[in-house]
């Protein structure tokens, strides 16, 4: 059975293939690969995307309300990057639950 992103026998491949490929090939050579994942842990790492976006969306509120408020322009660069800090430390909060995720996962077999 062919996979749906399969390409076709003598088709040529995408630069996204042939990079996957080469990433792919990278990993193994160093000794790491990824197993697939189980139910319990696609839940586990929908459910920590979801909050994430769910905070980034929150913070962006309270960054545009924020922004509204402040009339001086060394006011609205520090209360930008601080927003850019906060998007920063989400997005880094949510990547290291995933990879909790699938190391204990990768534990457990």
């Amino acid at each position: 059975m062919k996979k749906k992103d399969e390409p076709k026998k003598g088709a040529p491949k995408s630069a996204f293939e042939l990079a996957m490929e080469r990433l792919r090939a990278a990993d193994e050579a160093a000794g790491e690969s990824q197993a697939p994942l189980d139910a319990a842990q696609k839940k586990a790492i929908a459910e920590a995307r979801q909050k994430a976006t769910a905070r980034l969306a929150e913070r962006e509120i309270l960054f545009k309300d924020t922004l509204r408020k402040t009339e001086d322009p060394e006011g609205r660069e520090k209360v930008e990057r601080e927003y850019q800090v906060d998007r920063k430390r989400i997005n880094e909060d949510c990547e290291r639950e995933i990879e909790k995720v699938r190391e204990q996962g990768a534990g457990s077999r």
